[in-house]
């Protein structure tokens, strides 16, 4: 019915410099639905919630709250009409406590001065009545990130938000994490709040959707309803065509010269006593929980942070702790952390790509090579399928998929020989995943070391061809044979026996 729709957007366009990215779009969001918005990096949705919240002007189309029609111009217009989002980055300040963070802005005051009391009462009375773990006077800098996440969630509900969206919620949180994120939205909705969610998990989406619209190529797809979800339908609308994913392939251990030998590596309270090897052609998987020790074992091999003891050979030799040495002897890395660690927010795809070039883009050592740089990150920009296609837009405008395929880019086209990735496909769609799958694979038959940290067990099974579990900072599995599943592996990674 009408009156059940909180919002409504119809025959929605907004175009960049000629270029149209979304055509006569249309979408609606019901009252107290979670409602997820599906599509590839690049269909619109980022356009599309930007419009709804305020930080881009349609060009034409309308928008509609409770069936009254409304102009959405700035962030202000957005939180007038009871619209808030909870981005996957936090803009928290870590030195202030909870009950700060979600009034900042708007704090009580009494005779001129500001009224803590009251302030922290308001935002306990919140944190009680939707279910949080969390006191208004807990320090945001000596809280997890799944805590943190409730901050952010308190803010949007502090102005008595009716439409909340929720923008990757579960990319850096654990399975237990995600499971209390899960349970506060079941809450929400149960409340009358609604959810926009937006995940590239698609697992989630399908177990908490009550609709799904899909964007393609910055057009409607198709919309779903619960009863009407099925994977194989919903991928088909994303991609415009059917999906296969072979996701219990046989592992085959390498079996040619030592790469990367790990001996009795060890970070007091973070990894130890950890031993491996990996075999050229090798892509050695690391599955965990996070917390596990497994970003920070690829930080020390690649000489980002230090160890306390235990030895790494690259090739017979003892691996440098000087990372520009590292990256000359032939060694990448890709980190998780695509917006601190990544790329350069405000530099354009083609400088990005340029940062870890710059030996092999520089003319006789001395200058560097324009028109080289320009052949490179365009063949980089084509072979990732980055959009827009335009290698002079700067990275900061990008969707986060886009931006992920910059940062993967830039390592996987230098030559190097030995890949230590971390999360590589963090908020990157169905079709861009296996873009990057298809790319590993490839380099890793060309004889590419690769050992791929990853938190999508699925990812893991899809390209791996070893497998290895840590638990609480030690190697507590490895899959080397058969064809293992998404079950044997969650059960390795709780460290649990299977009955």
């Amino acid at each position: 019915m009408e009156q059940s729709i909180f919002l409504k957007a119809e025959q929605i366009v907004k175009e960049f410099s000629g270029v149209r990215v979304l055509d006569q779009v249309n979408f609606e969001i019901r009252k107290g639905e979670v409602h997820s918005l599906l599509g590839e990096n690049g269909a619109g949705k980022s356009t599309l919630i930007k419009i709804i919240t305020g930080v881009y002007r349609k060009d034409s189309g309308t928008l509609a709250i409770n069936g009254v029609p409304v102009e959405i111009n700035n962030r202000q217009d957005s939180i007038k009409n009871g619209i808030a989002v909870v981005y996957q980055e936090f803009s928290l300040m870590p030195t202030l406590t909870v009950a700060q963070n979600v009034l900042v802005g708007c704090e009580p005051s009494r005779f001129g001065f500001l009224d803590k009391k009251r302030m922290k009462a308001h935002v306990q009375g919140l944190i009680e009545e939707y279910g949080f773990s969390l006191h208004a006077d807990d320090l945001v800098a000596d809280l997890g990130i799944a805590e943190c996440q409730m901050v952010e969630i308190l803010k949007a509900l502090s102005f008595n938000a009716e439409l909340v969206i929720m923008d990757e919620p579960t990319s850096a949180l654990s399975v237990k994490e995600s499971e209390a994120l899960f349970a506060i939205i079941r809450n929400l909705r149960a409340k009358g709040v609604s959810i926009l969610y937006i995940s590239h998990r698609l697992d989630e989406v399908y177990m908490l959707s009550d609709r799904i619209t899909v964007l393609r190529d910055g057009k409607n797809a198709d919309v779903f309803d619960k009863e009407q979800i099925e994977p194989a339908a919903v991928v088909h609308a994303m991609i415009g065509k059917a999906f296969e994913s072979d996701d219990s392939r046989e592992l085959k251990p390498g079996r040619g010269d030592k790469v990367l030998e790990v001996r009795g590596l060890t970070k007091k309270g973070v990894y130890e006593g950890l031993s491996f090897d990996v075999h050229k052609g090798e892509i050695l998987g690391i599955a965990g929980l996070v917390g596990s020790g497994r970003t920070e074992m690829l930080r020390g091999i690649f000489g980002v942070d230090p160890y306390d003891s235990g030895t790494v050979m690259y090739n017979g030799r003892k691996i440098s702790r000087n990372i520009y040495k590292n990256i000359r002897s032939g060694i990448g890395f890709i980190t998780e952390d695509r917006r601190g660690e990544g790329f350069v927010p405000f530099r354009s795809i083609e400088m990005n790509l340029a940062m870890v070039n710059y030996d092999a883009l520089n003319k006789g050592r001395v200058f560097f090579d324009k028109a080289k740089s320009r052949r490179f990150s365009g063949d980089v920009v084509s072979k990732m399928n980055i959009k827009p296609p335009d290698p002079n837009v700067k990275v900061t405008f990008l969707s986060g998929g886009n931006q992920q395929k910059v940062v993967v880019g830039k390592w996987l086209f230098r030559g190097s020989r030995l890949l230590l990735v971390d999360e590589p496909t963090v908020g990157v769609d169905i079709g861009a995943k296996e873009e990057i799958y298809t790319i590993m694979e490839k380099y890793a038959r060309d004889g590419v070391t690769i050992v791929l940290v990853s938190s999508d067990n699925q990812e893991l099974l899809r390209v791996s061809t070893r497998i290895l579990v840590f638990s609480k900072g030690r190697i507590v599995k490895e899959f080397d044979k058969g064809r293992p599943t998404q079950k044997d592996l969650m059960f390795a990674t709780s460290n649990l026996d299977q009955e």
